[in-house]
């Protein structure tokens, strides 16, 4: 269940342009951390069913607002979304998306000034291997010092081979083997 907002009365958050990406949505008020902030709505949908209606936007095929319930439900914040979909991706993020009972609430993870933009891990996972050039297909414009340079969450497999990367370049450094050169991984590029 969500937590209740600790601002009573008056506007909350506003959406508007978004130095980081399209439209995003920014606080008016002060934000308390643990408030829930807005329930991100839209029409619950089969993925089946958001395949087919895949992509929305053909000139911009990676630009969804779907989001992820379970492996057979997804909101698509098209038909009879509101502001929530708006809210712009960060690898440095002040909130956080909570599922609770199908229903997705977007909470504060910290205390927010107003005027700060609201921003929350996508964590988009693709079932593929992830290459720089599906890296650059997701490119994060967050800004922030920690930015990954894509939206795409990092995963558990990715993160073991670039350890195993990264022992075998230094073992190459120390003369026991492998060339250092052809093991590094490469880096996503940052748009």
């Amino acid at each position: 269940m969500p937590s209740k907002s600790l601002v009573s009365g008056g506007r909350r958050i506003q959406t508007r342009r978004s130095a980081v990406h399209g439209n995003g949505v920014f606080a008016v008020q002060d934000i308390a951390e643990g408030e829930t902030l807005i329930e991100y709505k839209g029409e619950i949908i089969t993925w089946k069913e958001a395949l087919r209606r895949h992509p929305h936007d053909p000139s911009q095929p990676n630009h969804t607002f779907y989001f992820h319930i379970d492996d057979g439900r997804v909101i698509d914040a098209v038909v009879n979304g509101n502001a929530a979909r708006w809210i712009n991706h960060s690898c440095e993020p002040n909130c956080e998306a909570d599922e609770t009972d199908g229903r997705v609430f977007i909470k504060a993870l910290r205390n927010i000034p107003a005027g700060e933009e609201l921003s929350y891990d996508y964590g988009l996972i693709i079932d593929e291997p992830y290459t720089k050039k599906l890296k650059a297909e997701f490119p994060c414009w967050c800004g922030s010092k920690l930015c990954r340079g894509t939206l795409l969450a990092p995963k558990s497999d990715d993160k073991k081979k670039s350890k195993k990367k990264k022992a075998k370049a230094k073992a190459g450094k120390n003369g026991k083997g492998g060339d250092a050169k052809k093991n590094k991984g490469a880096k996503a590029g940052k748009d």
